[in-house]
């Protein structure tokens, strides 16, 4: 941890806990009839200026799953129903440890508005999901959910925005 942490007094700090969740949607069919590649719900915060998944600080007494539901609710306005487990990351921030667990989710009711912490919500294919997001530790996110899901793992280097 001393690594990624930029001060000794980080390794004794608090960890600050947060959870969220990979919203997606099966591709849209093909004429083969095979479902085509997921579309993954990236959200947009303006406080940031970055594209992200939704995710945000447990409530005192929540639990992660429970804190990953409401920011889902929170920051796109769907329900959703979690599925498997993703990587956890790890990063500071302010000079504390973060830890951020993540499950894969489908959406299951609501519409999104746009709110005070989420100016934007864009349903993109993996790929274009990948090139989109801001941070690089997001993409690993991406390709956790395409192996669970059994996709083939997307290039990137050709999409152009």
């Amino acid at each position: 941890m001393r690594d990624r942490l930029s001060t000794g007094q980080a390794e004794h700090a608090p960890v600050i806990l947060a959870a969220g969740a990979v919203l997606w949607l099966p591709g849209r069919p093909k004429k083969s009839g095979r479902l085509g590649r997921p579309r993954i719900a990236l959200i947009h915060r303006p406080k940031y200026d970055d594209w992200s998944m939704p995710k945000g600080k447990l409530d005192p007494g929540e639990g992660m799953a429970e804190a990953a539901v409401r920011e889902v609710r929170e920051e796109t306005g769907f329900g959703c129903v979690l599925g498997p487990e993703l990587p956890a990351q790890h990063y500071p921030v302010q000079g504390r440890p973060k830890e951020v667990r993540y499950w894969a989710a489908v959406p299951t009711t609501g519409a999104f508005r746009p709110n005070r912490e989420v100016d934007r919500l864009e349903w993109l294919p993996a790929g274009k999901a990948r090139v989109r997001l801001t941070h690089d530790r997001d993409r690993l996110l991406v390709d956790a959910l395409l192996e669970i899901l059994g996709a083939k793992p997307v290039r990137t280097d050709s999409f152009r925005w």
